[in-house]
């Protein structure tokens, strides 16, 4: 049968563009004993994916020019070959980009479409919620009455870390680049104060009003310019969870900030880096907690939906720019 998929074309230098990417027309094979041929309903863009279309080293493996794209994808079985899948069985899995696959089942998750729109495994019920969930209350164990930071706190990670922060009884305080991400900051997520950072003059200054103790945690997900006003202003003994620096994935030359991390030793901090795949044995924990308060609306979410397949690049490379609230994601059927 007849398929489609996207390539990654070139390696981009700086910003993504939508020549970096072609969509290609592929014959796909018909399921083998043990196989079930998946059609996808949505797929995932993420900014990870900046680090894997680089020439240069990444934390695995890099894809070449001339491959497939990949990522999360959430999709039905439409033929099965395999005992442990039906056909209409909504399954998460790893073959985004591209309109069908073929698979066996141990690689794919099945999940529960009438439980949460199947769009939610790839977001607030998937990987970024699984990161901030598992870097905020396993890594940095927050707990009631610490003041938490953190940055692109409207984004698909960020918006549940506030939450999770704002239900174990920690003060939040959360930064964005619109006015419309700020109030949902304010009414959705009901942190404690919301910052535009696009309209500051002085990140360091906002920061001391709103936290004039310290920030206990900071969750980055943003580095340079962030990191640098969160360590002026963190707490003795305080903890910083780096979870991504958006902001430098696209920089063609070394970002200045941060410019003071004597502060690590001076305050006695404590940061740690991780990446969320490391941390899986936390998944059913996760959901445990998690998806009973989404289905019944205490924590809310966002998705910023994107039709059509060809339309994945410029989905994509819109992430840079902050134009998704919540998770992106692109819509395929």
């Amino acid at each position: 049968m007849k398929n489609r998929e996207i390539r990654l074309k070139q390696n981009p230098a700086g910003v993504p563009k939508d020549s970096d990417f072609e969509l290609v027309e592929t014959e796909l094979q018909a399921p083998s004993e043990g196989e079930v041929l998946v059609r996808n309903h949505y797929m995932s863009v993420d900014p990870y994916m900046r680090g894997r279309i680089s020439k240069g080293a990444s934390y695995a493996d890099n894809w070449k020019p001339g491959e497939a794209m990949r990522g999360g994808c959430v999709g039905v079985v439409v033929e099965s070959n395999a005992a442990k899948l039906r056909a209409g069985d909504f399954v998460v899995g790893e073959k985004g980009w591209r309109d069908y696959y073929v698979t066996r089942p141990e690689k794919v998750r099945v999940v529960d479409a009438e439980a949460a729109p199947v769009s939610t495994h790839l977001g607030v019920l998937g990987m970024p919620g699984m990161t901030a969930y598992v870097g905020l209350m396993k890594l940095a164990a927050a707990h009631a009455g610490q003041t938490v930071f953190v940055s692109a706190a409207a984004g698909a990670v960020g918006s549940l870390v506030c939450q999770l922060a704002r239900d174990a009884g920690c003060r939040v305080i959360g930064s964005a680049g619109s006015p419309e991400k700020v109030a949902w900051l304010t009414n959705r997520a009901r942190v404690d104060f919301a910052m535009n950072y696009r309209e500051s003059s002085n990140l360091v200054a906002d920061l001391k009003t709103a936290a004039p103790d310290g920030i206990d945690i900071y969750f980055d997900n943003v580095g340079t310019d962030h990191l640098e006003a969160a360590l002026e202003n963190m707490a003795m003994h305080g903890q910083i969870v780096c979870c991504g620096m958006i902001s430098s994935y696209n920089a063609t030359e070394a970002p200045a900030a941060p410019r003071n991390l004597s502060h690590i030793v001076w305050k006695r901090l404590r940061l740690q880096g991780f990446i969320v795949s490391d941390h899986w044995e936390h998944y059913d924990t996760f959901i445990s907690e998690v998806a009973p308060r989404v289905r019944d609306g205490r924590i809310a979410y966002e998705e910023t939906v994107v039709e059509a397949l060809e339309n994945a690049p410029r989905a994509f490379i819109d992430l840079f720019s902050g134009s998704n609230l919540g998770k992106m994601v692109v819509k395929i059927a």
